[in-house]
């Protein structure tokens, strides 16, 4: 089984490329254009391609030389507000993209495809927490426009050509690898400041709430993807808890050994209020459930970035 991971080099990509290699999927294909992504993250057992999806002519050769049968696509423009400021941007490389994989994959034996929506942005502000895939997506941002366009673009293909797909639509997800540097992934950045000694930002009251989900959990969803959840289907990856940034950041402090208060700043456009997802389905379709905890994953995650700090030649981790 030929296996094709984009944003190989990326936080999910990369932990997802070395659980497909360690649950001895010998045949993985990492494609990152390394923008983001880190070349120290890519695994030496797969066989890497350093292209960008935008690239049409580089995918179309990309997928006749490899022919993989499934594509399991996480390379994404991910910063919603981001996709608020530059909508084309965020078009070309979350829904072009997509489409310049498809349209090369159903000419060259593409089969399957498990895909990272969004459990957030996809169904803008919320009316029912947690909610399930039912729930009216009303997304609120280009970001989560361009991810409910790639689902439907998902059923066109499944319809038209036959390609299965899986949309694993992840809540907010955290661990180690994450880059404080970028402006998605706040427990990264909250890492990266209490353990800098900077003071962290919080945009907005802080009381606005998210559901997390621990990167090993979504890892092991990404791989239940590849043959469960039957030809089609759209399942919800998360814990069902809602989260408030405030009681995040007081949970990450005092794992830190942090008393230092966060600054508060004016609320950021295109974020929505509270966002929290259902898992009910991810155990009925995938027999996926979260196995980590709030608790137990920050600390994890705090822990991995504290290993960065004291080894030798480190360099500070301060978000910028």
């Amino acid at each position: 089984m030929r296996i094709l991971v984009t944003g190989a080099a990326g936080f999910i990509g990369s932990h997802t490329v070395d659980a497909l290699l360690k649950a001895r999927f010998h045949d993985v294909i990492a494609l990152d254009n390394l923008s983001t992504g880190k070349a120290q993250n890519l695994n030496p057992n797969a066989r890497f391609y350093q292209a960008d999806v935008r690239d049409r002519d580089a995918i179309d050769a990309l997928f006749a030389k490899e022919r993989p049968e499934i594509l399991v696509h996480l390379a994404a423009q991910i910063d919603v507000r981001r996709s608020v400021k530059n909508p084309l941007e965020d078009c070309e490389i979350n829904l072009v993209g997509l489409l310049n994989l498809m349209e090369a994959g159903r000419r060259n034996g593409l089969k399957r495809v498990v895909f990272a929506s969004s459990g957030g942005a996809i169904y803008g502000e919320q009316k029912v927490f947690p909610c399930a895939e039912d729930h009216p997506c009303q997304p609120v941002s280009p970001y989560g426009v361009a991810k409910l366009a790639s689902e439907a673009y998902l059923h066109f293909y499944h319809v038209e050509y036959g390609i299965e797909y899986v949309s694993l639509r992840y809540a907010n997800v955290y661990g180690p690898r994450q880059d404080p540097h970028g402006e998605a992934g706040v427990v990264a950045i909250f890492c990266s400041r209490l353990l800098s000694g900077t003071r962290a930002v919080i945009f907005g009251s802080g009381e606005q709430t998210r559901d997390y989900v621990f990167v090993d959990d979504v890892v092991r969803a990404n791989l239940a993807a590849l043959d469960k959840g039957g030809p089609a289907a759209v399942v919800n990856i998360g814990t069902g808890v809602e989260t408030s940034v405030n009681h995040l950041y007081q949970t990450l402090a005092e794992l830190a050994g942090v008393k230092a208060a966060p600054v508060y700043d004016s609320p950021r456009p295109g974020e929505q209020m509270r966002s929290a997802i259902s898992p009910a389905l991810a155990r009925q379709l995938l027999d996926w459930q979260p196995r980590t905890t709030l608790y137990d994953g920050l600390k994890r995650t705090l822990e991995y970035y504290r290993s960065l700090l004291s080894a030798p030649g480190a360099t500070d981790t301060t978000a910028r």
